[in-house]
């Protein structure tokens, strides 16, 4: 008498390297801009609800002492907007997506929102003190951006640009932004002296760099990587593999139980400048 044999289970593969962190921040040409740039087109309230805010720390190195008036360049929904609006500014928020500016637009009422884009912006000259860039530095060309923001500056006016950015140096978030396809993470050491952001005619730069955690849960997690420009753009195959990865990841790599309360760490890094 044969006895029936069990089914095979096929052994789960080891788990793959987490791959080196990068070696230099993102680097987009106009084409590449106006490509990943277009995928936020719509989405508006859906990047609102789930992207993180910013620390006041940071806030406070950006906002220079006695200005009154500021531009914020690629607004988006307004996150950073409402920080500024905050702390008593007249504030001019420039976004080109109107799926963006809906959110901003219902909860600054007292905002001038501006669909435009920031190489363009078609605001006035010499009306602001204070120009700034939270998230969408790196969707706006350095030259013409630049140029622009010179010309909104009144005289000794501030340029205050900002990035939000999963911390990669815990290994646990670096390997998640890996599958998440988190392309705006900048390599270790980039954030410092030497490394210019701005174009002429702005000169030297200050920074200020912040850790600090966010909380979300599993469900969270997956909201965010469902606003980044990777997902935008892909289709349902690919997103169907994105979150079969993620699920693995959360619950059966690290562990975590379904609505379990996660701190996620983050980077903000800021650059301020002047005109030379």
């Amino acid at each position: 008498m044969t006895t029936p044999s069990r089914p095979v289970r096929p052994r789960p593969a080891p788990p793959r390297p987490v791959p080196p962190r990068p070696a230099g921040d993102p680097r987009l040409d106009g084409t590449a801009r106006r490509r990943l740039g277009a995928a936020f087109q719509a989405g508006g309230e859906h990047y609102h609800a789930v992207r993180p805010g910013y620390p006041e720390q940071i806030v406070d190195f950006m906002v220079p002492a006695g200005a009154r008036t500021a531009v914020d360049l690629g607004a988006g929904t307004g996150l950073f907007t409402r920080l500024l609006a905050g702390r008593g500014l007249e504030v001019a928020a420039v976004d080109p997506s109107a799926s963006m500016l809906e959110p901003l637009r219902r909860a600054l009422p007292a905002v001038t929102a501006v669909q435009a884009t920031a190489e363009r912006t078609g605001l006035p000259a010499g009306a602001f003190d204070l120009a700034v860039s939270a998230q969408a530095w790196h969707w706006i060309d350095p030259e013409a951006g630049s140029a622009e923001a010179a010309r909104l500056l009144r005289p000794g006016g501030t340029l205050a640009l900002v990035w939000n950015q999963l911390d990669t140096t815990v290994p646990w978030v670096h390997r998640l932004t890996r599958i998440m396809h988190a392309g705006d993470v900048h390599a270790p050491g980039t954030h410092g002296e030497g490394r210019r952001r701005a174009r002429a005619p702005f000169g030297a730069e200050q920074h200020c760099q912040v850790h600090w955690t966010d909380g979300t849960t599993p469900a969270g997690l997956h909201a965010l990587m469902a606003s980044r420009s990777y997902w935008l753009r892909s289709g349902t195959v690919i997103r169907a593999r994105m979150t079969t990865n993620l699920d693995w990841y959360l619950f059966e790599h690290l562990g975590f139980a379904a609505g379990q309360p996660i701190e996620l760490p983050y980077l903000t890094f800021a650059v301020r400048t002047r005109v030379d």
